[in-house]
């Protein structure tokens, strides 16, 4: 069976997303690209929703990618991708898959399948309804030192408590600090 990851980073009260969407905030020095160019490694699929593809795909195929950080750009162009929208007509990125219904559903599905794991980058209404239907196995959040006076929480709208257990942690130079949590056995 698959296991479902999210990974995110969010400011120190909690943001993921600055007022207009702005995710400038975040540090992404050199450990923590290394970091993302070895999470890349495990061939993972990467799910998405509509804003979030759309801030991807607007970069990681461009020449000032591969200019400015080659490794990574690769491994995101591989990468398998599915996009989540009801809206969305269709997608032109490289190994990506339009899906416009029944997101959780599917995600159940999916996760049903032996293959590569999946991981949620961003995408905060995803998050939260995966975290609702209890489907997410791993929950990977970077910590920046920052605090914002407006921005989108990563849980807005979760309406039930979801118990976790910190299974690791890692401190970069950045003072940015990774958290790994797991759901609670019930």
């Amino acid at each position: 069976m698959r296991r479902l990851g999210v990974f995110n980073f969010v400011t120190l009260n909690g943001f993921f997303q600055g007022a207009m969407g702005d995710i400038s905030w975040h540090r992404h020095g050199a450990e923590e690209n290394a970091y993302a160019v070895e999470s890349l490694e495990g061939g993972g699929i990467l799910l998405f929703g509509r804003v979030t593809y759309e801030l991807m795909a607007s970069y990681w195929p461009t020449p000032m990618a591969a200019q400015n950080d080659p490794i990574v750009a690769e491994g995101m162009n591989r990468a398998q991708k599915i996009v989540f929208s009801r809206t969305m007509k269709s997608v032109d990125w490289n190994n990506t898959r339009l899906i416009k219904d029944n997101m959780v559903e599917e995600i159940g599905r999916m996760k049903q399948h032996s293959g590569n794991d999946m991981v949620i980058l961003g995408s905060g209404s995803i998050v939260t309804q995966c975290a609702q239907a209890g489907l997410i196995d791993e929950y990977q959040i970077m910590v920046d030192p920052v605090i914002l006076g407006r921005g989108t929480t990563i849980f807005g709208g979760i309406n039930h408590k979801v118990d976790l257990k910190l299974t690791a942690t890692r401190v970069f130079k950045s003072g940015v600090a990774l958290l790994s949590y797991q759901p609670m056995e019930k």
